[in-house]
């Protein structure tokens, strides 16, 4: 009888199916679990950043609530898909509508990515939380509460997540190491914590895209892979535009490109990153700040992304002269 192969995603194979096994966020678990000790709960309201564990959370808590009958007790929707107000007037009022059959008296929905709703939809929400409050709660998910309206804010417990430390990051590497069978050295460890930049699911499939290549992930294939450059090779590059070097500077910044396959985005933002280790001084680097912002505006706007890189070394270069005259 032939083994069977798991093709699930390493995200979904990893993703934590009670709330004792969520990685960081210790504060918001703990009022989970008492809402599924008690079994009752408001609508609550999850902001925060991709990958910080909003779908998760609520995908937890229905574990703990329902067991084998989430499926039918939890209706999960992308609000960026179906944002009209005929989705909160159909599909969402007939299902808050319908009478739990489980042990737990009230049903979920859950409308992930909930600020991308039409404002109308919003609106119209708001309503219906109230109305089939008896039987059925909401949890939002949303990456800016800012543009969830305040009379459903108003409604809900916000719950506000937070990137996840460098800490909680090394724990889902070695656990993901544990299950497949991986070695990741000191190096490959910094390299999956810098591209992921504090989001879960960006560094778990950067380890599922580096291990490709073999169990032992290194760093060249972490970065390979996730299409981002060493750090020391991005502050190189800056370095040698302010001492003057442009020309070298300007080479540089092509080999990244074409090495890498980075965006004109890709690059500013990791320049933005290595500010601090920048040998100027700090009004220089509030200058240098202020360029790289302009810049980005102007890549993100349509504009040559070749031309405006070159314009920003260009910067670095001007500023590094002014450095030499004081």
């Amino acid at each position: 009888m032939e083994e069977k192969i798991d093709i699930a995603p390493w995200t979904e194979k990893y993703r934590p199916k009670n709330l004792d096994e969520i990685i960081g966020q210790a504060d918001i678990v703990s009022s989970l679990k008492s809402f599924a000790k008690q079994k009752n709960m408001p609508h609550l309201l999850f902001a925060g950043p991709p990958g910080c564990g909003k779908t998760t959370a609520t995908l937890a808590l229905a574990n703990e609530l329902y067991k084998d009958a989430r499926g039918e007790c939890l209706l999960e929707m992308n609000a960026s898909d179906e944002r009209g107000i005929d989705v909160v007037r159909g599909k969402i009022k007939d299902f808050a509508r319908s009478v739990s059959l489980a042990s737990v008296p009230f049903k979920i929905i859950f409308l992930d990515e909930a600020d991308s709703l039409t404002s109308d939809a919003q609106s119209a929400l708001r309503r219906t939380m109230e109305m089939y409050v008896s039987n059925t709660r909401f949890i939002l998910g949303a990456n800016y509460s800012s543009k969830v309206i305040e009379p459903i804010q108003s409604r809900c417990s916000v719950f506000r997540f937070t990137m996840l430390s460098k800490e909680e990051m090394r724990n889902m590497v070695e656990r993901v190491c544990k299950g497949e069978g991986l070695s990741v050295d000191d190096k490959a460890m910094d390299a999956l914590i810098y591209v992921s930049e504090g989001d879960m699911r960006k560094l778990i499939n950067a380890m599922q895209g580096a291990a490709l290549r073999g169990k032992k992930i290194t760093e060249e294939n972490v970065f390979k892979y996730s299409s981002r450059a060493r750090p020391k090779e991005i502050l190189e590059m800056m370095q040698l535009a302010i001492d003057g070097k442009f020309r070298e500077a300007r080479k540089n910044l092509h080999s990244l490109m074409v090495n890498y396959g980075l965006s004109g985005e890709d690059v500013l933002i990791q320049m933005y990153r290595e500010i601090d280790n920048v040998k100027i001084e700090e009004r220089a680097k509030a200058d240098l700040i202020d360029k790289i912002g302009e810049y980005n505006f102007r890549v993100v706007e349509g504009a040559n992304e070749i031309i405006q890189l070159e314009a920003c070394l260009a910067q670095l270069y001007v500023l590094g002269k002014g450095e030499e005259k004081k």
